[in-house]
């Protein structure tokens, strides 16, 4: 299952909202399988500068080519970085905010899903996610276990992650794959293929949620690999990934 890879080729995976690196857990050990490095990359979500730098932090740990991956929220945080290793951004159901937007700008883009929850900051300027909030929208497809697991150690986000302006995006400058979640109930699709749009980048869609780690953790890694293929590597896919480049 090796592929050939530039010496520590690296895939760093970074949260969105309400979330941990645990919420990887099911895409880590198949990219390292392709002799990848893979690190989960800690946020503490307080604020958008603050996450930036984190993230920062994580890569000063990396030697290698980087291939970085968001979620949702972490797509704001990803797109963000300029760093020369930084071969391609790989966004899932992300939010991916041009120079001088906000991330409350691209999220209320479009109409909210009858099914999204209605998010208050409490006196602290936190966000925190309705209990229900996680198996009605944030993970509908995931199993009643997994969403109340998500509900318990839900992570809250500060209000100003969401207010902040976002500085120039890498996504200008490199290429970049959006797994597009036909499904998704937070973040409309039409905001996501709008944002993929402009972008430029290559649009793998499928009918999944807005958390596919859990629902769908195979077409998450499929398109992480096509994106180290194709940058990092000869351009020749995995076999998983070939296999899906292919399924309807």
């Amino acid at each position: 299952m090796m592929n050939s890879w530039p010496q520590n080729s690296t895939i760093v995976l970074v949260h969105g909202a309400w979330a941990d690196g645990s919420c990887w857990n099911d895409i880590i050990l198949p990219l390292q399988r392709y002799d990848l490095k893979v690190i989960c990359a800690p946020i503490p979500l307080t604020s958008l500068h603050d996450d930036i730098s984190a993230l920062t932090r994580v890569l000063e740990r990396t030697s290698g080519p980087i291939v970085l991956v968001g979620h949702a929220y972490g797509g704001a945080v990803v797109g963000a970085i300029l760093e020369p290793r930084i071969k391609s951004f790989v966004y899932i159901a992300a939010l991916a905010p041009d120079e001088g937007e906000t991330v409350a700008q691209v999220f209320y883009r479009e109409d909210s899903h009858p099914e999204a929850p209605k998010l208050a900051p409490d006196k602290h300027d936190f966000i925190w996610m309705p209990e229900d909030g996680f198996s009605r929208a944030v993970a509908h497809n995931a199993s009643t276990d997994r969403t109340r697991i998500l509900a318990a150690i839900q992570r809250p986000i500060s209000v100003r992650c969401i207010q902040e302006n976002a500085p120039v995006p890498g996504w200008k400058s490199m290429p970049s794959w959006f797994l597009l979640a036909e499904e998704d109930r937070m973040i409309n699709p039409k905001t996501q293929r709008f944002m993929a749009g402009r972008m430029g980048a290559k649009i793998r869609s499928g009918r999944v949620d807005h958390s596919p780690m859990y629902s769908a953790p195979d077409l998450v890694i499929d398109v992480i690999l096509e994106a180290a293929s194709v940058t990092l590597g000869d351009g020749a896919l995995p076999d998983r990934a070939a296999t899906s480049s292919r399924r309807p």
